[in-house]
Formats: structure tokens, C-alpha cells, sequence
């Protein structure tokens, strides 16, 4: 599940940071974003073919630290970032450490189940998976949203430029107008405003969304500790023994 959320959360917040900053449209979003599916996909066929006699455990283990690693690079990127493929190595390497978790954590979590038990857990694994990529969606997106109204009103009520009687009804506009849209966008709305008002608010507003997607990274980096350190464990614990639960995917 904590591998499902922190995907969710990341296939929430870069796709709308993408169209809202470099005002990518869905398919250029969704082609930025290939590295990540691609690497994932080809690792863990890779990884369940040549997989070897290495624990299931040290696997997991190695998945969620390229995971966490990938995300928390992008980080300092995400601010410097002018196109899409500037994202391209930390995609990469968690969409390496996804692929790694793909190849072990089913089959780790179903071997142990009976043959007359395996369907049954498999639905379970299934909806846990389900679950934690809607919350991973839901909460990230959220919290982007948040963080970025937040940002807005403590940057416009900080500004020297924006007349004072005129910033909290600039915050409310922007909290409710701006969220989702491009500068460009922005600027239409803006057009009767005088010159430097626009540029104002256009500043705050290109300020404001990189803080919010690395607040909302935030969220798979954590995903990701947490399946780190829940990893230690499951290496001091025996392999568990396969079962005809191997054959079972999730859904």
C-alpha cells in the first residue's frame, strides 16, 4: 500500500504542476512523465527474471531507497525545472526503485497464504492497493491545494507592491481563481489591472506553485521512509515459503 500511495501522490501533483507552470497540455504532461511508467515496467520485468537467490526482503529494501531518492531529487529540481524532461533522472530512479517493489511485494505478501486462501487475499491485496493509490492521490492533490492558497495570502499580504487595502481581496482572488491556472491565463484575467499590479501578482503566483509541489512531494518521500523502514524489519524475518499464491497479481 505505501508503495501505491506514494505513486499516487506523485502522478497527482507533477502532472498539475506541469500544466500549470510550464503549461504542458495532457499529452506533453503524460509524456514527461513516461520515464517513470517505463522504467518501472522495464525494471520489474528485469528484476523478476534475474532476481536470482537474493532475498525478496533486501529487493524491497533497494526499491524503496531508489524510490525515496528519485522523489526527494526532485525537490530542489522542481524549482529551476523550464521543461518537462529536466525531470528525467529522478524519474528514473523512482521509477527503478517502483519497478523493484513490483517484482517482490506481491509475491511477498501472498506466499505464505494457502492454496484454498490465495484468492481471497489477493482480493484483499488488491483493494489495500486500490486504496493507497486513491489516498495517495486524494491527499497529495490536497495538500498542493493547500499549500499553495496558503502561499498565496502570505505572499500578498508580505508584498510592498499591492496597494494595502487591496490585499485580501488579491488573496481571495487568487485562492479562488488561480489555482489551476498558467500565467498566461492569469494575465487575461488580470488584463485591467495597472502594469505593476500584474506583475505582482504574476510573481507571487510563479513563487507560489513550486512550494506547493515540494510540499506535496512531501508525501511520497514519506510513503516511501516508512516502507524504508518497515523493510529492516521484514530482513529479520524468514523468507517466507512459496505457495500458489505466486501466480496472483494485483488487480
Amino acid at each position: 500500500m505505501l508503495q501505491q500511495i506514494a505513486l499516487g501522490g506523485a502522478m497527482i501533483a507533477l502532472p498539475i504542476y506541469m500544466q500549470m507552470v510550464l503549461e504542458y497540455n495532457a499529452m506533453q504532461a503524460g509524456l514527461s512523465l513516461a520515464p517513470l511508467s517505463l522504467s518501472m515496467f522495464a525494471v520489474a520485468v528485469l528484476a523478476g527474471k534475474k532476481s536470482g537467490h537474493r532475498r525478496p526482503a533486501s529487493i524491497i529494501r533497494l526499491g524503496f531507497v531508489l524510490l525515496t531518492v528519485g522523489i526527494a531529487v526532485l525537490i530542489p529540481i522542481v524549482p529551476r525545472a523550464e521543461f518537462g524532461w529536466a525531470l528525467l533522472v529522478p524519474l528514473l530512479i523512482a521509477g527503478s526503485g517502483l519497478g523493484l517493489l513490483v517484482s517482490q511485494l506481491n509475491n511477498y505478501t501472498l506466499s505464505p497464504i494457502s492454496d484454498e486462501r490465495v484468492s481471497e487475499a489477493a482480493g484483499v491485496n488488491s483493494a489495500a492497493g486500490s486504496f493507497g493509490l486513491s489516498f495517495g492521490l486524494a491527499f497529495a492533490g490536497a495538500i498542493m491545494l493547500a499549500t499553495l492558497s496558503f502561499t498565496f495570502t502570505k505572499m500578498a499580504d508580505a508584498s510592498t507592491v499591492l496597494p494595502a487595502a487591496e490585499k485580501q481581496q488579491v488573496a481571495q482572488a487568487l485562492e479562488e481563481n488561480a489555482e489551476l491556472m498558467t500565467n498566461t491565463q492569469l494575465a487575461e484575467l488580470l488584463v485591467k489591472q495597472p502594469p505593476e499590479i500584474q506583475d505582482e501578482i504574476i510573481r507571487i503566483n510563479t513563487e507560489a506553485r513550486p512550494i506547493s509541489l515540494q510540499v506535496a512531494l512531501l508525501i511520497p518521500i514519506l510513503a516511501g521512509l516508512i516502507g524504508l523502514f518497515n523493510s529492516f524489519r521484514m530482513m529479520r524475518l524468514p523468507d517466507p515459503t512459496p505457495s500458489g499464491a505466486e501466480g496472483m497479481t494485483l488487480g
